[in-house]
């Protein structure tokens, strides 16, 4: 009988070896005070969305349910296109649902090394503003993967970009841009790398430094278009992959001014250091914009727990980007409001204030 009770303790034991660290998902034992939030304190603008229009109306009638439900008064639609795409996304979005979105713009990057080609996106950028257009969004192929004819790699901090960013300074509209990704992607996959779940998971999201532009570059590049238009309003988005590096940010933030920064899928960052990251918020708390990026209500929920509560040691909603504990920073309401749509209301031209005095 003890050779039979060894026997299938050993079998136990090589059962729980077996299982991966994917798998491994313990349940905390820890008690302590619990406040989930599954709606804003306050009306928030939501900078950092992406949403196809025109929708059906059936569409647009559960899009601003799911809103509604969760305190979020106005999207800002980052993925508006130009020309007459632009126009529709504008003109179905303020018909279906007045003052609840706002879109931005995107450059036509076709014919890029003609020389009339800075004139030519220039242009239609201005003719997108007066089409409706409230700012101007890159995506992290600008300067990752977009390429000229002769296929080299096209900078971020490009000349050939000047004139857009001069129309944007005149026409005091904001530019969100997204450079990189995070700094692990770049990194050998293996047992040092924090993100190694995400990268086993999503291998297409590695960039192998022999045939990218490192991510050193890319960051780089970024910060000295910046030093470079210092009239032109920029919002760095995903906390500019500094997230896990604030005193890096702070200082980036500190020598160039005219550069704000959002949270869109970097919560994760903030939410393992509450202590440094709650004193980044109250220092640049004009400067830090409320985001989300990709669109599911209930993760959301997560958000504001992380932004308005004190609890300690809950759980993210995605493992692969965080398989550590949230903690709450605990904002002041003063910072909040300014977090939620303060700073939105400043430096986002058309979004209705009213809405957020009611």
């Amino acid at each position: 009988m003890r050779w039979l009770i060894v026997l299938l303790g050993s079998a136990s034991l090589c059962s729980a070896q077996s299982m991966s660290t994917g798998e491994y998902t313990p349940k905390s034992s820890l008690v302590v005070p619990e406040h989930p939030r599954t709606r804003a304190k306050f009306a928030f603008v939501d900078v950092h969305n992406h949403q196809r229009f025109p929708m059906t109306p059936d569409g647009y009638q559960k899009l601003i349910a799911d809103m509604d439900a969760l305190n979020l008064r106005v999207m800002v639609n980052l993925s508006g296109g130009f020309g007459e795409r632009l126009k529709a996304a504008v003109d179905s979005s303020r018909a279906a649902a007045p003052g609840r979105f706002v879109v931005f713009a995107n450059l036509d990057f076709s014919d890029i090394d003609n020389p009339a080609y800075a004139r030519r996106a220039a242009t239609q950028l201005e003719q997108d503003v007066k089409n409706g257009a409230a700012g101007l969004k890159f995506f992290k192929n600008f300067g990752m993967d977009l390429k000229d004819t002769r296929g080299e790699r096209i900078h971020i901090d490009d000349p050939r970009f000047d004139l857009v960013f001069q129309t944007c300074a005149r026409l005091k509209i904001p530019v969100l841009i997204h450079t990189a990704d995070p700094h692990q992607f770049w990194l050998p996959v293996d047992k040092f790398n924090e993100r190694w779940l995400e990268l086993n998971e999503m291998p297409g999201r590695r960039r192998d430094p022999a045939k990218n532009a490192s991510w050193d570059t890319l960051i780089a590049e970024q910060h000295n278009l910046f030093r470079r238009h210092p009239r032109t309003i920029f919002i760095n988005a995903h906390l500019g992959w500094l997230g896990g590096d604030l005193a890096r940010l702070g200082k980036l933030m500190d020598e160039c001014p005219n550069m704000n920064t959002e949270i869109g899928a970097v919560l994760a960052e903030l939410g393992r250091q509450p202590r440094a990251a709650r004193a980044f918020f109250i220092k640049y708390q004009d400067r830090i914009f409320m985001g989300k990026d990709s669109w599911n209500p209930g993760e959301y929920h997560t958000y504001f727990r992380v932004l308005e509560s004190a609890d300690e040691y809950f759980d993210y909603y995605r493992k692969r980007h965080a398989f550590w504990k949230m903690y709450g920073l605990d904002l002041p309401d003063v910072v909040l409001q300014k977090v939620y749509f303060k700073n939105a209301l400043r430096l986002i031209p058309g979004i209705d204030s009213t809405a957020f005095t009611k």
